[in-house]
């Protein structure tokens, strides 16, 4: 059987067997009591952006619980991306613009962090492909999971990972609690107000907020490749007239070395070009190590939205197929790359979208690539994923307001990530790790004011939750 009609048949079957699995019958859960824990703020989601809401949380004062399903933090930053995008804004792209990082705050207390430990290329200046990023931030994924972990702690967040977010608890309509599932059992977790990280919108979903499933992103799995060449790979692609993007930064200790490489596919050998676009991997990757490729990503369109989680089980086995045809075509045709093997997998695929939760307000399109600021900006961003084709006007920034965060519909609960934003052009920004970040802080610090003050969400005012931010060093343009 060839790999197309395998994966035919995988599709097939993911379809066979959601219909076999469809509950035909139902059983009554007999109701019991469960332990309870009570906090003023509630993190569901232990990703990259719940990691800073958690944080900003914890600063503020509030008692705060961060929920994670796997056993570390981190999310898409460790799994799923090839560097972080973008504490700048694009201003190499634009002669004459002056070059701001405007992305702060806790995130770039995290990177300073990585600098100590040896775990990021720094903020390394784009050399070539400055129209899509004007830096390269990589990130060594085992060495940010620790140092995040160590963060949290620092903070005093109770952190519960291994734990499973089940359902809410909403007697009279109001979100009071959380019900979590362990090895040590069920509990739940009572609270002040809740953040939704969790990248699918469990939380909010289960919190009845409206959404839709747009399903309009393909999913993911990357590696880390190792015993390759990081200077080889580079000379191959130039040598096809290849070379896209490169940066150099710390690697290894040592500054001015190769962090990032992207190939574009005209000039390199159609063979190498047809199989990658059969598996879905970019050329693309980073490193903050020798002979290490930090991230080679491939993807996978899936038919349906990657919440079905029957259909979750066969794009997972196709992904780390194509991961082993990745593996073959480094070997065969980059120099370099003979002996090369995977070395780091994430334990799940990873997805750029699940469920999209209706908010206050849904940033359009015209919001991002005009660079509209708003009068409840709770921070400012600046990269857009699909540049140079889409780029924010003149290198400058846009504003997330206050309530693009606010769930729809319940006056304590705040989204972020990839779950806000219902247009692709606009989520293509907002959805990226920097932006994630930035929505975490702000998320965080309102949950945590809102808690204080017992009030809702949009009953915080916001002069309070401005000042709270420019004090934990957020910026604001203007």
């Amino acid at each position: 059987m060839n790999r197309r009609t395998f994966s035919k048949h995988a599709l097939l079957f993911a379809g066979a067997a959601h219909a076999q699995n469809a509950p035909s019958e139902t059983y009554e859960e007999p109701s019991r009591k469960l332990p309870v824990r009570r906090f003023d703020v509630v993190v569901a989601g232990g990703g990259t952006g719940g990691v800073v809401a958690a944080l900003a949380a914890a600063r503020q004062g509030a008692k705060t619980a961060l929920i994670e399903s796997k056993g570390y933090p981190g999310g898409t930053v460790v799994e799923g991306g090839t560097a972080l995008h973008s504490f700048y804004n694009l201003w190499k792209a634009f002669p004459g613009v002056q070059k701001r990082q405007i992305v702060r705050g806790i995130p770039q207390e995290m990177v300073e962090r990585l600098i100590q430990a040896g775990g990021t290329t720094g903020h390394a200046e784009m050399a070539l492909g400055y129209d899509y990023d004007s830096v390269c931030t990589a990130i060594d994924t085992e060495i940010y999971k620790l140092v995040v972990f160590e963060m949290l702690q620092e903070a005093g967040v109770s952190i519960f990972v291994n734990t499973l977010l089940a359902g809410t608890i909403r007697p009279g309509g109001r979100l009071e609690g959380v019900i979590t599932e362990s090895r040590s059992g069920r509990e739940a977790m009572m609270a002040k107000a809740f953040v939704d990280s969790t990248g699918y919108g469990d939380l909010a979903a289960h919190a009845g907020a409206k959404f839709t499933e747009p399903n309009d992103y393909e999913v993911c799995n990357s590696i880390g490749l190792a015993n390759v060449s990081v200077e080889k790979l580079y000379d191959f692609l130039k040598s096809h007239d290849a070379l896209a993007q490169y940066s150099r930064g710390m690697r290894d200790g040592r500054p001015d070395q190769l962090v990032r490489l992207l190939g574009k596919p005209v000039g390199l050998p159609p063979e190498f070009n047809a199989d990658a676009r059969k598996i879905g991997m970019s050329m693309a990757t980073t490193t903050v190590h020798d002979n290490y490729f930090m991230f080679i990503k491939v993807n996978y369109k899936m038919p349906v939205s990657p919440t079905d989680r029957d259909a979750v089980a066969a794009a997972e086995l196709i992904l780390r197929q194509r991961q082993a045809k990745a593996v073959e075509l480094f070997r065969k045709f980059v120099p370099g790359c003979e002996k090369a093997f995977i070395a780091r997998t994430s334990p799940s695929l990873n997805i750029r979208r699940g469920r999209l939760i209706a908010c206050d307000y849904d940033i359009t399109r015209s919001d991002v690539l005009e660079g509209r600021h708003f009068d409840d900006d709770v921070f400012v961003y600046g990269f857009h994923d699909n540049a140079p084709r889409l780029q924010i006007k003149n290198g400058g920034s846009y504003g997330i307001p206050n309530r693009a965060l606010r769930v729809a519909g319940a006056d304590n609960v705040l989204a972020t990530g990839m779950m806000i934003t219902s247009n692709h052009d606009a989520h293509m920004s907002t959805r990226n790790t920097v932006s994630c970040m930035g929505q975490g802080q702000a998320a965080g610090t309102a949950a945590a004011l809102a808690a204080a003050k017992n009030c809702g969400t949009r009953d915080l005012r916001y002069g309070d939750l401005r000042a709270a931010l420019e004090k934990a060093k957020v910026y604001f343009e203007g």
